[in-house]
């Protein structure tokens, strides 16, 4: 059974960095496309950035583009998100999710697998 765990949330003040992890067991994981999703009180579940298989491709959502930055680490089975200059609008559930395609995923109907996520909250 595939799982996700995700760490590192937490409450910090706008303008400082967090870097979140997710572990996978269960999997393949070099195989597997990666994702973060996010989830803010009252609003829907929101792309944040995802990266294929290799490491070779990723996207980001614009609304943290140049602040963020996914990558892996195929040898740790780890995915990760740097998140820097928070905001308070970044105040969410972070998912992190797989995919057993390999991509690099805008959708979250194209991820299998979900982690329980990981409250982030930026206080201004």
């Amino acid at each position: 059974q595939v799982q996700l765990v995700e760490s590192g949330g937490g409450l910090v003040q706008a303008g400082d960095s967090l870097r979140l992890s997710c572990a996978v067991s269960g999997s393949t994981f070099s195989r597997v496309g990666m994702g973060w999703f996010r989830r803010a009180p009252g609003k829907e579940r929101e792309f944040v950035a995802s990266i294929n298989w290799s490491g070779g491709s990723s996207y980001y959502a614009d609304s943290v583009k140049g602040r963020f930055t996914i990558s892996r680490d195929n040898a740790k089975n780890t995915a990760s998100l740097q998140m820097n200059s928070l905001k308070p609008e970044d105040t969410a559930v972070y998912y992190c999710a797989a995919a057993r395609l390999g991509g690099s995923y805008y959708w979250p109907t194209s991820y299998d697998y979900w982690g329980q996520g990981t409250q982030v909250t930026v206080s201004s």
